[in-house]
């Protein structure tokens, strides 16, 4: 009688990351230079959290390149504004997500800018946000990325 071993189990396939998830947006004002956009969907651009869009709802409408600030730029404290908080429903600043949008001159990703001058800050509990123009002169508009 010959025994028959059963062979060992297949290892699971390895999986990325599931991306966060894409979360719709309601900006408290529109973002400066396009007044008729106030809805907005930001989605992950890369299965790694570090990369998003931040696209409106409207099909002609504007998108941008977003990051996350605290990801490329780990001593960026922008001062949010009691009334922006307000606006947007966050009891709590910790609770907060603030993003820097990006530039990429000419498609050159080498010379991309986040512009720290005007963070996205997004409330996740009550799917509000508003870009702040804050008025700290020392916070660039053309930060050059780097992680």
């Amino acid at each position: 009688m010959t025994a028959v071993l059963d062979p060992a189990p297949a290892p699971a396939p390895a999986t990325a990351p599931a991306p966060p998830p894409v979360q719709v947006l309601s900006f408290a004002e529109p973002v400066p230079g396009f007044p008729a956009h106030r809805d907005y969907v930001l989605v992950p651009g890369d299965s790694s959290g570090l990369l998003f869009w931040l696209q409106s709802v409207a099909p002609d409408g504007p998108r941008f390149l977003a990051i996350p600030a605290k990801e490329f730029f780990p001593d960026y404290a922008p001062v949010i504004p009691a009334v922006v908080r307000a606006e947007l429903g966050l009891a709590d600043l910790a609770e907060a997500r603030v993003f820097c949008l990006v530039s990429v001159p000419d498609g050159d990703v080498s010379e991309a800018t986040a512009n720290l001058r005007a963070p996205v800050v997004v409330a996740p509990s009550t799917h509000r946000a508003r870009q702040v123009v804050l008025t700290d002169g020392s916070l660039p508009l053309r930060r050059r990325l780097r992680r």
